[in-house]
């Protein structure tokens, strides 16, 4: 690519079914790991108990890349809207 030529974003066409594209809620996570990969469990806690909302497994590499790019929107969100205040777990319960 010369001096001239601007990289444009490149476009992802990503395809899904109905349920899965409304997303899911999630208000607590568990992390674990081996050496070959990481395991996020997003967890939905309610007055009924914790559910399983979804588990995704990762390479350590994309972790890395993941957090970094959580991080750099987490600031861009920051300077628009202002500081996120996280709660502390006692914050957290169900009265």
């Amino acid at each position: 690519m010369d001096e001239n030529t601007t990289s444009q974003p490149q476009k992802i066409q990503i395809n899904t079914q109905d349920e899965m594209s409304r997303g899911r809620f999630s208000n607590s996570m568990l992390v674990t790991h081996s050496p070959e990969e990481f395991i996020v469990d997003w967890l939905f806690n309610s007055p009924s108990g914790t559910h399983l909302a979804s588990r995704v497994i990762v390479t350590p590499g994309h972790m890395k890349r993941i957090i970094s790019t959580l991080s750099a929107n987490l600031s861009k969100y920051e300077q628009k809207f202002g500081s996120v205040q996280a709660i502390g777990p006692s914050d957290q319960k169900f009265h």
